[in-house]
């Protein structure tokens, strides 16, 4: 989200904003806007966050800063760093190091097939950063590829975590509002009830979707959202016959419509995924113990 350029010097421009130079537009959306800048004294190129003016009201505002302090506590080398927080004319504000080399979704272009020896090390960054997150209750309930960031040497940052929420032993049959985005969303987070194994599932489409050049459910967001409740995914050799039998066996487990069914951590998954990539004769951790609710440390 943080590096998604939009091409064309008519997003170019200059100005101040408290320490800040911004002089490039990253990506507008409907809360909150983003923008390439550097400090104006030490010159390093950052991202910055800024809530949209039309959106500062009381409540926006704590949710912004809500989010800003979740991130800022998170300390691991895949997820994307707060560099400050500030308010500028009673709109608060973000800043964030710059992913210099842009989104996975820039790198690898969802609607062609990607083997997976050209992945894994992206996904492996990706989980232990979710790994991360789990061990301490968050969920973070928006992976996609345009929320994996490219630093330098292919350093991969998790970012936006605006709707990631912290799951404690007296919210675990809390209801939550239905957020995500439906390619990848889970079922259960659909319901309304997600789980530390929901971003699992989310994972898990993404690979799918590297893999085959497509990801299992197509349709609009009513549609996927109908579909990730009750229809099996598509077995990935349907459109990849290649893809070894393991690792589609590997793939769907994680894709089990029951969230209990699935790994018992994410860690799992991706060594399942490792261990069937050097050797295509490997077959799936099934003797796992069922996943439990507030427990994800592996």
């Amino acid at each position: 989200m943080i590096t998604t350029k939009v091409p064309g010097e008519q997003h170019m421009f200059s100005f101040r904003f408290g320490n800040y130079h911004l002089y490039r537009l990253l990506r507008r959306g409907s809360i909150s806007t983003i923008y390439q800048g550097e400090h104006s004294y030490l010159g390093n190129k950052v991202a910055i966050k800024v809530l949209n003016s039309w959106m500062v009201t009381p409540e926006h505002c704590k949710r912004f800063n809500e989010e800003a302090r979740l991130h800022a506590s998170l300390r691991h080398p895949n997820i994307v760093r707060v560099l400050d927080f500030g308010v500028r004319n009673n709109i608060p504000f973000m800043v964030m190091d710059y992913a210099t080399r842009g989104t996975l979704s820039q790198y690898f272009p969802l609607n062609t097939p990607v083997h997976l020896k050209l992945v894994l090390p992206f996904i492996i960054q990706i989980s232990e950063a979710l790994q991360y997150l789990h061990n301490h209750n968050f969920i973070h309930r928006d992976i996609k590829p345009q929320n994996m960031l490219l630093g330098p040497a292919n350093t991969l940052w998790l970012s936006d975590f605006g709707i990631t929420i912290a799951l404690q032993p007296w919210s675990a049959h809390k209801h939550y509002t239905s957020v995500g985005t439906a390619t990848y969303v889970a079922p259960e987070q659909i319901e309304g009830y997600p789980r530390i194994a929901s971003d699992q599932y989310s994972l898990a489409i993404l690979i799918y979707h590297w893999l085959c050049g497509r990801p299992p459910f197509i349709g609009t967001s009513l549609q996927l959202c109908q579909q990730h409740l009750y229809m099996p995914p598509p077995p990935l050799r349907d459109f990849q016959p290649d893809i070894p039998r393991a690792v589609e066996a590997i793939i769907l487990k994680a894709l089990t419509k029951d969230p209990y069914q699935r790994y018992m951590c994410i860690q799992d998954f991706t060594n399942d995924l490792q261990h069937a990539l050097h050797d295509s004769t490997a077959t799936p951790i099934t003797d796992r113990l069922p996943i439990q609710h507030l427990s994800p440390h592996c």
